[in-house]
């Protein structure tokens, strides 16, 4: 397809990523007027109400078969787990290192997760690619630095979220081949939101005077624009630009997440997250950047 022709689909991408990002310091404002448990719960609860009318108006097709719904299942599942160690690393931890973090590492996981589950047949650039991604990924846990000290409070939370991630992602490869990518994030959505709704009910989510102005404003900012808006995007935007080229425009996601954490909690930006980040970009650069008689095979389950 034409250059021409893909640039909003390019500046689709782009808005959804930055967006992405600044999702990481609005869910630190939020969980701060509020518990964990309540965030994780009204962040789904928010995002499958407000994308209903956008899949009555996209007319998507809810269909799938079995194997299609046990993926979405799983993905709802850890999906659930995820919103939860999302909000409780940023009850502790600072937003932008964390959104750099899970952005940066979950790609690496996930090729490494493939290669282990699916066998997925990897060249040796690709082999040199990850080891420059998994280089990137220690230097972001600030290894090289501090050692293991990352295995603490403030950063375990974002690597489990990291982990967490990228088995979605894997759910997510599988279950595209069975539904539609909207339907699949409406029923996402609705088995997240309604998993952390069994969790958050002992916090009394319900209790509307407990939660104030600023978690309202936030956690509508997460559920409709950085779930609903920006994932609808997303999926129009990889649809036309195609699904290779979506991992690299992960790496929007830190610059949200950074700009918007240092204007906010005045979080400072250091060497590390930088030097980080963009090693583990050139990693998914070069792991995606396939010649003709280069092909990776994935078995199909």
């Amino acid at each position: 397809m034409d250059n021409k022709n893909n640039t909003k689909y390019f500046i689709g991408m782009v808005v959804a990523m930055l967006i992405w990002g600044v999702a990481w310091t609005s869910g630190k404002a939020a969980v701060e007027h509020s518990t964990p448990e309540i965030a994780a719960f009204w962040r789904y609860a928010i995002s499958f109400l407000s994308i209903l009318p956008v899949i009555w108006y996209m007319k998507t097709r809810l269909k799938t078969n079995t194997i299609g719904f046990l993926y979405m299942l799983g993905a709802g599942i850890l999906s659930a787990v995820f919103n939860y160690l999302f909000f409780a690393g940023l009850s502790h931890g600072q937003a932008g290192y964390g959104g750099t973090m899970v952005t940066s590492i979950a790609p690496i996981i996930t090729y490494l997760l493939s290669i282990m589950i699916f066998g997925i047949v990897v060249t040796k650039k690709q082999i040199f690619a990850l080891g420059i991604g998994i280089l990137g990924s220690l230097i972001l846990l600030r290894v090289p630095f501090e050692g293991f000290a990352f295995l603490n409070i403030n950063s375990s939370y974002f690597l489990a979220c990291a982990i967490v991630w990228a088995m979605i992602t894997i759910f997510s490869q599988k279950a595209s081949k069975r539904a539609d990518p909207m339907f699949y994030t409406l029923v996402v959505f609705g088995v997240t939101g309604f998993i952390n709704m069994l969790f958050a009910l002992p916090s009394h989510p319900f209790d509307f005077s407990a939660l104030d102005l600023v978690f309202w404003i936030n956690i509508i900012f997460i559920g409709v624009f950085s779930g609903t808006f920006a994932m609808t995007l997303f999926f129009m935007s990889a649809s036309k630009i195609g699904a290779h080229r979506t991992g690299v425009f992960m790496f929007i996601v830190p610059v949200g997440a950074i700009i918007s954490s240092y204007f906010a909690y005045n979080e400072k930006i250091v060497l590390s997250t930088v030097l980080g980040c963009l090693l583990s970009f050139v990693a998914v650069l070069l792991f995606n950047m396939k010649s003709k008689t280069e092909k990776s095979k994935i078995l199909s389950v």
